[in-house]
């Protein structure tokens, strides 16, 4: 089989490429360009499994970032195991065609217990005291050992959070070298967040972005210099653009209004209980799984969707089959925002009121993805030295809450999932051999992949 890596931009979309991207830009202009129709939703951890299976999500299982699992009665987002991926791996199949293939897994998501005979991926250390320790999680574990030896401690705090940065990206970026130095790989993937961070706080707005676009311009180059030197196929892709958005909407707090959300009241806040609400919703940028645990509700829920302003569409049993997500994990209803809105998980009415994650960087507790962490709280101008305490006390060796995030979800200003999107913001695939077509299905993605690799 023939080495081939694919580097996965986060966020790279035609709507980026320009002037502050003077190599990607060149890039293009010199390869075979292809628009990617996105699969739905268009979020990390479905595009990835779609790319990887050549499946949809009514088959892999991946229905978005997270979802309810009706037996637990719990909302898990974020989940690492890469056995919740139902379908065939394409290293599986590579495995089964070449005995001698073998396969770098560079933070792709689902990316701890897979088959993938390399891997690393962000896995913090949990002590019993309360304090989160920057850390990663790798196949074979000495691995995570050499590389951090090499290359420091994992810049975890980068990587998601206020702090969110290019060092995050740089860490993966080196590491994947490293990997392919000293093992060669026969296929690499890599994931590259950097874009994610700018684009979902500001929206395509250059006089913000320019800065991060050319670093991960300059990143982007020194991975292909490197692989270039090592006769390797080239695939560069992502999982979705990011247009700018102006519309949060609470679809929790409509849900409550209607008295199908129960809380529980702990230490005065208040805590969203699932198993015990007739209804409720996941959000997830601008998707929404909406689950009934009362049956004679689904009525009520339908027409309570179907009047909410900033909606584009409402999936029930039976059109979810039109957009593949019927499946078990999806929602009763499956929720699509108009292009320029997208879901909170804010279920409370009172900000007094809100759990004391929700100020948090608290990616699993949360009951929907949270994109207002990426900021601190810009109406509190001690916020800094607030968090500069908050560090002191953990180096200390004192517990301690980092609750720095605001509860204004209007600061958002990018985001992504939905398909009904104009071209500039579909994920690209860039390639040294050319596709068959100018626009391909996100399930097609793997079969280039392939291409790469067997020819």
């Amino acid at each position: 089989m023939k080495k081939t890596v694919v580097i996965d931009i986060v966020g790279l979309s035609t709507s980026v490429i320009g002037e502050h991207t003077p190599f990607l830009k060149k890039y293009f202009e010199e390869h075979h360009f292809t628009h990617i129709k996105p699969v739905l939703p268009a979020v990390t951890t479905t595009a990835q499994s779609t790319y990887v299976t050549g499946k949809y999500p009514d088959n892999h299982g991946i229905v978005g970032n997270g979802w309810y699992d009706r037996t637990d009665s719990e909302v898990k987002f974020w989940k690492q195991s890469n056995k919740l991926v139902l379908s065939e791996k394409i290293w599986d199949a590579a495995k089964k065609l070449d005995p001698n293939f073998t396969c770098s897994k560079m933070f792709w998501w689902y990316n701890m217990y897979s088959t993938a005979d390399y891997s690393v991926t962000p896995r913090p250390q949990y002590h019993a005291d309360g304090v989160k320790a920057p850390d990663c999680y790798s196949h074979p574990s000495s691995l995570r050992d050499e590389l951090q030896a090499e290359l420091g401690t994992f810049p975890l705090f980068n990587f998601w959070g206020p702090n969110a940065n290019i060092k995050s990206s740089k860490w993966i970026a080196d590491a994947s070298v490293w990997v392919d130095k000293k093992h060669d790989p026969t296929l690499t993937l890599i994931y590259l967040p950097h874009l994610d961070y700018c684009l979902q706080k500001y929206g395509v707005d250059f006089s913000k972005i320019h800065k991060e676009l050319g670093e991960v311009d300059k990143l982007v180059e020194d991975l292909v210099t490197h692989y270039r030197q090592k006769d390797c196929n080239i695939i560069l892709v992502s999982e979705y653009g990011i247009n700018t958005v102006n519309n949060p909407i609470h679809i929790n707090r409509i849900l409550r209004e209607n008295n199908l959300i129960n809380v529980r009241v702990e230490k005065g806040l208040e805590l969203l209980d699932a198993g015990a609400s007739q209804a409720f919703a996941t959000a997830d940028h601008q998707i929404a799984h909406v689950y009934v645990n009362d049956k004679t509700q689904l009525e009520k829920v339908r027409t309570i969707l179907n009047n909410i302003a900033g909606i584009a569409l409402v999936l029930d049993e039976n059109t979810k089959k039109d957009y593949h997500l019927d499946h078990e994990r999806s929602g009763d209803f499956v929720l699509m925002a108009d292009a320029d809105s997208w879901f909170t998980y804010y279920y409370w009415f009172d900000d007094a009121m809100a759990p004391d994650y929700a100020r948090l960087v608290d990616i699993h507790r949360k009951p929907g993805y949270d994109p207002v962490e990426m900021f601190m709280n810009p109406k509190n101008p001690l916020i800094k030295l607030r968090a500069a305490y908050k560090l002191a006390r953990k180096l200390l060796g004192f517990r301690y809450l980092m609750d720095v995030i605001p509860l204004d979800a209007t600061l958002v200003k990018g985001s992504h999932g939905g398909i009904n999107i104009g071209k500039e913001y579909y994920p690209i695939l860039v390639t040294d051999k050319a596709p068959d077509k100018k626009e391909i299905d996100a399930t097609e993605v793997y079969q280039v992949i392939w291409e790469h690799l067997v020819n």
